[in-house]
């Protein structure tokens, strides 16, 4: 590879060669913040991590050392980070790798350093001269140019939309902006050796990152890659050294002036296409739907996402307030005059940030403060060689960099006022709002950004609006909290007076689960005390629920209400439990556990820490990871996943009859996405477990199945997380069987399942006919709509063809081929009747096992209720 030059020509330069600033506005100090000559701005120290983290160790980042110093916005995995507001600012004008902000959706690809000249990108689609290159051929075919460039993600700032009302994305503080050096290669340069044809439109980019849905990808628009003033790029250094791996390595897009998610990370492909990116992630993120659809709507209505209207390229012109700090405090015992503001704003599609305003009454007011633009002096320092490429912005007028604001105002002006406002607007007149425009993902937020001023005693306390990821802390929760209203213009505070009547908050609806009357505080001591199956309390939400009236009636079994004993089990009920069984919480209420036992809960594992291989793979209590080892396709729409367990010898430890727990995190929200299966594979099978799983696509009528698909897109090598075992029914062999830890005695099963439905049918029935000492007779009606649609096919019909005679298998469909001999027609009562007295005359001893669709269960349960089964025969996995 070339070599990379050393920094070299760093110029100072005094403050006469600064760009004209705005004049100060009538009340503003003439005192300036920093008295300090002004160099070339220097690429900052680097200090390149050398250990893993521990958090990292137990995921597939496990190979790649962090900077602890980085606030983890979703979870410990996948990587997704910015820096405390305060350090990124104090570094100036250039980020190192170490603060720059990351976002990935997976796992980063690992390359090895041998294995970087070879890298291949692929420029392809409408073009006359499509090619493969390698990063050795990029650097030797093609000028290298240096450029400072600001990346910016299109989610910074959507932590204060989350306050007023949840969106779908996580929660980013006002730090998802970073600025370095990028070398590399103009995609122009590029794509003028591939000569784009006529009719060409988009430039669709894809990474090497495998995730749940494909390689991640997005587009931009081809006459914005051709005009080389846009500066678009494709780097492989950043700072003058080769990209870190969470940065991109070895070869990224660097799109300027555009929303981060447009500078695709590990690239691979270039395509040249008529029609913008068919990518997962370039229609379903990176949008700004209308503000009117809410999350329901934008899940239920497909047609939203596929409008390229709302697709997000350009900034939005923002700005922010870095010091004072969020509680930093200023003594008014000191004899000090005025107190320096200071933050960054940037514009957006390489628009310059012409002015910044500073309010301290509300809005009423506004006072100019002094811009610097770093970004100049590289301008005026050009032509140079730079960090391994030829720095030359001559005649480069655009601005792809933030740029730093300041301003003193007294503290007498600061005693009286009760917050400072800061906005900006570009050169083309586009000024930050003053109010919220909130969308279901919650990007380009840029409303002003408000610091409050508190008066305690003889200081003064700076209170941001809010604090990224979980902190807690802000002015827009504490006024959340007292239920004020953040949508009223006036930031939650009272418009005209405190007699003033307020309008009502436009509050999001959600179902309630606490009982009003419960005023109980439950300690950590106390709440421990039920973690045993005899009385089982858990937490949701921080409140305290009483399971034990569950422990019959838990459509789920008993297990699953034993499992979550003494444990805070919010996100497992809130990502499975529909609103009905939300509103059932109130009769269950409690408590309040205290912040002591939320503390203690929160600071759990969430999964198995032991280092020693166990025997058995499931625990009941916490999550374990197992890698897909491969995918087989059934059918057009069904797949069995083949997971690894943690040894070869590792039993996967499920009872026949029982389910278990997979859990995938949603690639854009992070959301949890947990649904129970039954797997394939029988209990002796060791180190593998199969899993069956019809998927559910999106279609122009109706939302797909957010985790069929989710676990239909997993790549090989990734993990899901099992738990379990669940379910209340098991089956002990020789027509013993328990319902609820009841024992129970069954000569004859009527099982009736439909679609997928039949995997816990199938696990019971294998678990008869494979003991042939097991007497047990088994009637199995398996209704399909055609006959692709039946799973398993050949396993049932080897079954039903058994010596024994002990299982009787009747396959019924609803739009069969013309050839089938077949039963047609749906499952019910006449049907039911067909087959005979083994499954129309029950006895006390039939037990008929059901699972299906929703609809499907409803119709079976009304046709052997009409034929006179009880419901205390009938058992619905």
């Amino acid at each position: 590879m070339a070599a990379i030059p050393s920094l070299e020509n760093k110029r100072t330069l005094s403050r006469g060669d600064l760009p004209p600033t705005p004049p100060e506005s009538a009340g503003s100090d003439t005192e300036s913040c920093d008295q300090s000559p002004i160099r070339l701005p220097e690429v900052p120290p680097s200090s390149p991590p050398i250990e893993v983290l521990d958090v990292d160790k137990k995921t597939p980042d496990g190979w790649l050392p962090r900077d602890p110093r980085l606030i983890r916005l979703t979870g410990v995995h996948p990587f997704n980070v910015e820096a405390p507001l305060t350090d990124l600012f104090n570094e100036g004008f250039l980020t190192s790798p170490e603060l720059f902000y990351v976002r990935n959706h997976g796992h980063v690809p690992q390359v090895q350093d041998e294995d970087i000249p070879d890298w291949e990108l692929t420029i392809e689609g409408l073009v006359e001269r499509p090619f493969t290159i390698s990063l050795r051929g990029l650097l030797e075919q093609f000028e290298q140019r240096t450029y400072p460039i600001t990346l910016v993600c299109a989610g910074n700032r959507r932590k204060e939309q989350n306050v007023v009302r949840k969106t779908k994305g996580f929660s980013w503080g006002a730090a998802g902006v970073s600025t370095a050096l990028f070398t590399g290669v103009m995609m122009v340069d590029l794509l003028g050796r591939a000569k784009p044809r006529r009719g060409a439109r988009y430039v669709c980019m894809e990474g090497a990152d495998e995730l749940p849905n494909g390689c991640y990808g997005t587009n931009v628009k081809l006459r914005s890659a051709m005009n080389r003033d846009l500066g678009m790029m494709l780097a492989h250094m950043m700072n003058g050294e080769m990209l870190r791996p969470d940065h991109g390595k070895p070869l990224r897009a660097v799109i300027p002036g555009q929303i981060g998610g447009r500078s695709v990370k590990w690239l691979k492909r270039l395509v040249v296409t008529p029609d913008h990116s068919d990518n997962w992630y370039h229609i379903w993120d990176n949008r700004v739907l209308p503000t009117m659809v809410s999350p329901e709507q934008s899940a239920n209505e497909p047609s939203w996402w596929q409008d390229e209207r709302y697709a997000i390229y350009d900034l939005s012109t923002n700005s922010a307030i870095a010091h004072p700090a969020h509680d930093q405090t200023l003594s008014l015992d000191v004899l000090q005059k005025s107190h320096c503001f200071k933050g960054y704003a940037y514009g957006g599609g390489g628009r310059r940030v012409t002015r910044v305003e500073v309010s301290i009454d509300k809005g009423k007011s506004w006072r100019l403060a002094e811009i610097e633009y770093p970004e100049d002096r590289y301008r005026e320092a050009s032509p140079r060689q730079m960090c391994g490429g030829t720095l030359d912005m001559t005649d480069y007028e655009a601005s792809f960099c933030w740029c730093f604001w300041s301003m003193n105002i007294s503290v007498s002006d600061l005693s009286s006022a009760s917050d400072v406002l800061v906005r900006a607007m570009d050169d083309s007149m586009n000024v930050q709002p003053r109010d919220m425009y909130w969308s279901v993902l919650g990007m380009m937020n840029n409303p002003w950004y408000r610091v409050a001023i508190h008066q305690e005693g003889d200081s003064l306390r700076f209170e941001h609006p809010t604090q990224p990821a979980l902190m807690p802390g802000g002015w827009m929760e504490r006024v959340k909290k007292a239920g004020g209203d953040l949508t009223n213009g006036s930031w939650g505070e009272q418009i005209g007076g405190d007699n003033e009547p307020q309008p009502e908050a436009d509050v999001e609806p959600l179902v309630k689960m606490t009982n009003d009357d419960i005023k109980i505080i439950v300690n950590i001591d106390d709440f421990r005390k039920h973690s045993e199956a005899e009385s089982p309390w858990f937490v949701i939400d921080g409140e305290v629920y009483d399971g034990t009236p569950f422990l019959k009636e838990h459509p789920g079994g008993g297990q699953s209400i034993i499992s979550a004993a003494g444990m805070d089990t919010s996100e497992e009920f809130l990502a499975i439990h529909s609103e009905v069984a939300r509103a059932m919480m109130p009769k269950y209420h409690l408590g309040t556990l205290d912040e002591a036992g939320k503390a203690a809960l929160s600071s759990q594992p969430e999964e198995s820490q032991s280092s020693e291989p166990s025997p058995r793979f499931l625990d009941a209590r916490s999550w374990k990871k197992a890698t897909l080892k491969s995918k087989q396709t059934v059918s057009w729409d069904t797949r069995i996943f083949s997971f690894q367990l943690e040894h070869e010898g590792q039993s996967l430890g499920l009872p026949v009859g029982q389910h278990l727990f997979i859990r995938l995190r949603d690639p854009v929200t992070r959301e949890a996405i947990i649904r129970s299966y039954t797997p394939l594979s029988p209990p002796s099978k060791l180190g593998i477990v199969d899993v069956l799983v019809k998927v559910y696509f999106d279609s122009g009528e109706r939302k797909g199945g957010k985790m069929s698909q989710a676990i239909d897109s997993i790549p090989i090598g990734h993990f899901a997380e099992f738990k379990g075992p669940i379910g209340k029914f098991e089956y002990l062999g020789a027509g013993r069987c328990a319902i609820n830890g009841n024992a129970r005695s069954v000569e004859r099963f009527v099982m009736i399942c439909a679609g997928s439905g039949i995997t816990p049918i199938f696990q019971v029935l294998r678990g008869v006919m494979q003991d042939a000492s097991d007497t047990t007779q088994c009637v199995v009606i398996n209704g399909n709509r055609k006959l692709d649609d039946i799973l398993c096919k050949e396993e049932l019909n080897g079954f039903g063809r058994d010596a024994s005679g002990r299982c009787q298998l009747i396959h019924t469909l609803t739009a069969p081929p013309d050839d089938w001999q077949g039963r047609r027609g749906r499952v019910d009562a006449s049907l039911i009747r067909e087959v005979g007295a083994a499954a129309s005359q029950p006895t006390e001893k039939t037990m008929a096992l059901i699972c299906g669709p929703e609809g499907f269960e409803k119709g079976a349960h009304s046709a052997l209720l009409e034929i006179g089964y009880t419901d205390d025969q009938l058992l619905f996995f």
